[in-house]
């Protein structure tokens, strides 16, 4: 049921993106996606809290890989409180074949969500994800820690997308 209700929560997210245009600035993304130096694993670094993610206290990843078709595999785990893993897979497509930044993700079903990539490190270390309502948001590391400094950056530059650092949670990770 938790399930059902997260891509019902993604759906929403991304059918409700223009409305939020008259609020905010258009959220800029970054240039250029290289996909074969994103694919593979991520810790989540931070996030904004969101029901999809409600059972997870921690040790937060996403996996992604290049299927035969050209979308991309998904595979976001977390540690419960009772101490288990749960996982979910989904696929993703890139809705802007000319930066390959925005991208369309689902779960289950015809249910997509936005997943603009918003900052990159220059070698693929860190990346900020978040989409046009500003709803949602994530700080990935391809370690499980990140330095100070990188995330500090990340945080001063947040509320020029319109995104309140203070919302963000840390996510701690083993």
């Amino acid at each position: 049921m938790n399930r059902v209700l997260m891509a019902a929560f993604v759906a929403m997210l991304g059918a409700g993106c223009s409305a939020y245009d008259a609020f905010y600035p258009p959220l800029a993304t970054v240039d250029n996606v290289d996909v074969s130096r994103y694919v593979g694993k991520w810790y989540e670094i931070a996030k904004y809290p969101n029901p999809f993610q409600k059972q997870c206290v921690g040790g937060t990843t996403a996996e992604y890989a290049v299927l035969d078709d050209g979308r991309v595999q998904v595979i976001n785990r977390c540690q419960t409180a009772d101490g288990t893993v749960d996982s979910i897979e989904g696929r993703a497509r890139i809705v802007d074949t000319s930066t390959n930044a925005k991208l369309a993700v689902g779960f289950f079903g015809p249910f997509e969500g936005a997943y603009w990539i918003l900052e990159v490190g220059p070698n693929y270390e860190y990346a900020v994800v978040g989409e046009p309502s500003r709803s949602t948001l994530w700080i990935l590391s391809r370690t499980s820690t990140m330095n100070d400094a990188t995330y500090q950056g990340i945080l001063s530059r947040l509320p020029d997308r319109g995104y309140d650092p203070s919302k963000l949670v840390v996510t701690p990770q083993p």
